[in-house]
């Protein structure tokens, strides 16, 4: 996978009461992530990976949540054998943000 204009960002904070992206504007910027995004309800991305066993998985999982903590843009994980489930949306906005599209490009790249 070629690295996303996206992943050279880095999440900003966000103000309460923000307008969340929709539309024509969250889908291209889901067009500038790799496979297996997809945007659900309008109002948060998804995607899962696959693994071969739980602890690469898990290993995943851990390094995600460092990623998280360095950009300070946290997601919601899900870790279960062979495949770790990660949702992203700006909670102060209840809603995506473009802080959730620079955190999807990055996590792609922990997989490499």
């Amino acid at each position: 996978m070629e690295e996303s204009s996206l992943s050279q960002k880095t999440c900003t904070p966000c103000k309460k009461g923000g307008i969340p992206l929709k539309g024509a504007q969250a889908t291209d910027l889901l067009a500038k992530l790799g496979d297996g995004w997809q945007i659900v309800e309008e109002r948060l991305l998804e995607k899962e990976y696959l693994f071969p066993d739980f602890q690469k998985g898990l290993d995943f999982a851990n390094r995600i949540g460092a990623l998280a903590e360095a950009e300070c843009h946290h997601p919601d994980l899900y870790l279960s054998y062979g495949k770790v489930k990660v949702q992203l949306w700006t909670h102060k906005i209840g809603g995506l943000s473009e802080n959730d599209f620079i955190l999807a490009a990055k996590c792609d790249l922990l997989t490499k």
